[in-house]
């Protein structure tokens, strides 16, 4: 991605939002570094440098500003289509991948070398993976000592430092002040480890709360997930630990989110998941531009332009309820995933199960569902035998769920499982592991929503030649197609397993 200086100097300028979290504004006479719409009064044209990232910006030697707080910026992902590598090992980083692991053992995780890795890092970031980790510990941090009480040392633990030393010490040599100095007066009671952390997260708007609200609410199981038109809690489960997670509309194109979970650690994970969840990364306006070259999908984005691809918490979850939903219902597959989750779950401790009425189990994880037998589920046997090959499979590579490799990689990996064929396969990739191109080109309703007036809809071949064209967002165009009422008909096709 390069930068027109001409073009960012304007957008700083006119403080333009559309340029928020596509770019930071260094001003070299104060050493620090902005987001384009910064209150602070306009620095001569002479005096800025600009930056494709905030990590970028912080390893060329400029601190974060204390007014418009870089921390708060949306998440950019318009570029990321253009390198899934950089993007998949962005989403590791963003979950604390590089809090115990170096730059090579990331590299082996994205399945490329780590000068490759640096190389597409500098190319796209202007920034390395290391500059990236660093911001984002950074960043977080400042973000708990503006939006919570939480003690120094856990703040240091929540956002991923090694040692109280090391916050420190980043936050004495960055903002020349020790940590606590940022923390202003009031805010959010103080909370520790278990209690409940509040939390906000930026996104870009247009945001289709109502969409994707509706889309999780249709799909949720019962007794793991609540969801009202405005909030979505959950049961959440790491490492042997659970919790419990809400997140709902806020103000300033903002999700709150609200998290019981006994372990501080855990928090970068936790929240890498929202966003996964919730798309928070997503650019609706350079995602829209680009559908809405296709007639057909032109007055759909223009009908819902915030439209989000709705993700999941956990990625053997998803696939469980992908392959539940075989040709059936999407009612009838959330019955089957609440029955499992009722028979084989874990029962939540008593205090979660009081702090949130209604979710009671925590979704059973890939090694409990391993040596279970399915066959008494009111499904065909090879469907629960396909759900116990998954299991097995994602207890030995819990990595599964990670989208290392290439774009099709994850695609071919998941259709060598037993009973996952390629819908199956692409509706995973599209809502686990988060590939924006992933695209189910044989299911029914995507092709029906295409039926021209006679009714006579396309082949799924026909389909996918006319998808080249939606590339690299396919998946948004999919949603589009399952949740817009088709011009001809009037019928929803929203159809999508699980």
């Amino acid at each position: 991605m390069t930068l027109d200086t001409d073009i960012c100097y304007r957008a700083l300028a006119t403080r333009d939002a559309r340029f928020d979290g596509r770019l930071f504004v260094g001003v070299k006479t104060t050493g620090i570094y902005c987001r384009p719409i910064c209150p602070a009064r306009t620095p001569r044209r002479e005096n800025v440098v600009f930056f494709r990232s905030a990590a970028a910006a912080q390893e060329a030697g400029f601190r974060p500003c204390l007014r418009c707080r870089p921390e708060s910026s949306p998440d950019c992902g318009a570029w990321r289509g253009s390198s899934n590598t950089v993007a998949r090992a962005l989403r590791l980083i963003e979950a604390g991948a590089m809090d115990e692991a170096d730059v090579e053992a990331l590299a082996t995780r994205v399945g490329v070398g780590e000068r490759q890795l640096r190389r597409l890092f500098k190319a796209h970031l202007g920034a390395s993976p290391v500059a990236v980790a660093q911001t984002r510990r950074v960043l977080l941090a400042k973000q708990l000592i503006h939006e919570t009480r939480l003690s120094m040392a856990d703040v240091a633990l929540a956002a991923g430092f090694s040692s109280v030393r090391r916050f420190n010490e980043t936050f004495q040599t960055l903002f020349d002040r020790p940590p606590a100095a940022l923390r202003r007066a009031g805010g959010a009671p103080a909370a520790s480890a278990g209690e409940e952390l509040r939390l906000t997260l930026p996104y870009r708007p247009p945001y289709d709360w109502d969409g994707l609200i509706g889309f999780l609410a249709l799909r949720a199981i019962e007794g793991v997930e609540s969801v009202r038109p405005d909030r979505y809690a959950r049961a959440i489960e790491l490492d042997g630990e659970f919790g419990l997670l809400a997140v709902s509309p806020a103000p300033k194109d903002r999700l709150a989110v609200s998290i019981r979970f006994p372990k501080l650690s855990a928090l970068p994970a936790i929240l890498a998941r929202v966003r996964r969840i919730f798309d928070l990364s997503a650019d609706p306006q350079a995602i829209g531009a680009h559908l809405a070259l296709d007639p057909d999908l032109a007055w759909r984005v223009a009908a819902r332009p915030g439209l989000r691809v709705p993700g999941a918490w956990d990625g053997f979850e998803l696939a469980v309820r992908a392959i539940l939903g075989q040709q059936i219902s999407v009612p009838a597959a959330t019955t089957l995933a609440s029955r499992i989750a009722r028979e084989h779950g874990v029962r939540l401790p008593e205090a979660l199960v009081a702090a949130e009425p209604g979710i009671t189990y925590a979704f059973p994880t890939a090694s409990t569902l391993a040596g279970v037998d399915l066959s008494s589920l009111p499904m065909p046997r090879a469907r629960s035998a396909s759900i116990e090959a998954v299991a097995r499979e994602s207890a030995r590579e819990p990595a599964l769920w990670e989208s290392p490799g290439e774009a099709d990689e994850p695609v071919r990996k998941l259709r060598a499982l037993p009973g996952v064929g390629e819908w199956t396969a692409q509706y995973i990739a599209m809502r686990a592991l988060r590939e924006p191109d992933a695209f189910p080109a044989a299911d029914i309703g995507l092709q029906r929503a295409l039926a021209d007036g006679e009714g006579v809809r396309p082949s799924t071949a026909a389909l996918l030649a006319r998808a080249e064209a939606w590339r690299p967002w396919r998946a948004y165009a999919a949603l589009h197609l399952w949740t817009t009422p088709n011009h001809e008909t009037g019928a929803r096709h929203d159809r999508a397993a699980a």
